[in-house]
């Protein structure tokens, strides 16, 4: 069986995740599987409901944020998080999606965002503090609970 990605350095972000082979838009790049819950929210940390968090499994906790990710989120049957392509990715591409599609507020990232993207918004932010044009934009393919957490506020 072909997984399609692999782990890889970066010069700049350290350990990241990149294709092995293509992938069109809603393919599912990496399936999840949730490895244990947590006390808290850590960089590492999926959020699953509003103050529940949860450690994947396997290499999807290499995944790197980018601010112009070609990933995004799909809760599966376990309620782990599956990746899919919201752009196509070809081989030797990094697999990339955006830190806030998980988690409605993130505070454990250094000030200043490294992800190069040239949307980038200078800083890894939760889904709280993005634009309501960027979560019109990642319709669809962010954690459902996000958009109840918007609502409650």
């Amino acid at each position: 069986m072909i997984i399609g990605f692999e782990l890889r350095e970066t010069p700049e972000k350290g350990g990241g995740i990149f294709a092995t082979k293509s992938f069109k838009v809603g393919d599912i790049v990496m399936v999840g599987v949730i490895e244990k819950m947590l006390d808290g929210n850590h960089s590492h940390a999926s959020q699953v409901g509003k103050n529940e968090y949860v450690f994947h499994g396997g290499l999807i906790t290499k995944v790197n944020h980018s601010c112009g990710p070609n990933c995004g989120i799909s809760v599966n049957a376990t309620g782990a998080h599956d990746y899919v392509a919201i752009k196509d990715i070809s081989i030797d591409e990094e697999i990339t999606f955006d830190y806030a599609m998980r988690n409605y507020k993130i505070d454990y990232f250094p000030v200043k965002c490294m992800c190069g993207s040239i949307s980038c918004r200078g800083e890894v932010t939760g889904w709280q503090s993005l634009s309501n044009e960027k979560k019109k934009e990642y319709e669809g393919v962010v954690a459902p609970y996000l958009l109840e957490l918007d609502e409650s506020q």
